[in-house]
């Protein structure tokens, strides 16, 4: 009884470990691994193993800025067993990533993109043992072409992050709650010119809206959106990066 009691209070309880098969993957991959799990000090029954995809959103109000953490998937590995002192087991997982999922591998001055898979034993009247484990998240080479187009026309990337809403382009939007901006910014002064883009995977095309602020000008903020296929041509690219440019 008093084993239990412990166990309840995470003492001698089971421990959750994550690993993954590769912590690299591309936008819209599937992240594999196993579930590894061992055993306390007594018998415990785990009602469910929980995977959850997360990342951290930032949330404005008039007040202030503030960060949260963000699930944009979640997976339940198994059905509810019970597990005895000092056993192990192992449950391999199949998890495709969110159409939404920010990019974490970008080379930006400021980069506020994480994400990562939170892992937890449901277990009753008993603290939930948890494991984390974050994950590089890799540009589709259309969308990083088109980041590349931008940067080789005199942005530079300054900053990425999550945003808590929704994103709303001329014939799509976004549907996770949350939506990555990536922030480019020109040299200039006078002539001074940011960029915002966000990306949306759909099935085999690649959705983009760009917000572009121009200094200085009184037609304030300027929206471009467009979709391109993942095979999309350089030509193709180049096209529509230069619609951005031209406001």
């Amino acid at each position: 009884m008093f084993g239990k009691l412990k166990a309840s209070l995470g003492i001698g309880a089971a421990k959750v470990d994550t690993v993954l098969d590769s912590m690299s993957v591309f936008q819209g991959e599937t992240l594999t691994g196993t579930v590894h799990i061992k055993g306390g000090d007594v018998e415990q029954q785990i009602d469910a193993i929980n995977l959850k995809l997360c990342t951290e959103v930032k949330v404005e109000s008039d007040e202030s800025t503030s960060y949260q953490d963000f699930i944009i998937g979640k997976l339940q590995a198994v059905q509810p067993f019970v597990i005895q002192p000092n056993e192990t087991k192992q449950v391999p997982f199949e998890f495709r990533l969110n159409d939404e999922t920010p990019i974490t591998a970008l080379n930006v001055l400021k980069n506020l993109c994480h994400v990562w898979v939170e892992t937890t034993l449901d277990i009753d009247f008993a603290i939930d043992p948890k494991d984390r484990d974050f994950v590089e998240v890799k540009p589709l080479p259309v969308v990083s072409k088109v980041l590349s187009a931008i940067g080789q026309a005199g942005f530079a990337m300054v900053k990425a992050d999550v945003e808590k809403g929704h994103l709303r382009g001329g014939n799509f939007s976004s549907k996770s709650g949350c939506y990555q901006e990536i922030e480019f910014r020109s040299n200039g002064f006078i002539n001074r010119k940011e960029i915002e883009v966000s990306f949306i995977l759909d099935g085999n095309l690649v959705h983009c809206l760009a917000e572009v602020d121009r200094s200085f000008s009184m037609r304030g903020d300027q929206y471009v959106s467009f979709s391109l296929a993942k095979d999309a041509s350089d030509s193709e690219i180049h096209s529509v990066v230069n619609r951005i440019l031209s406001i």
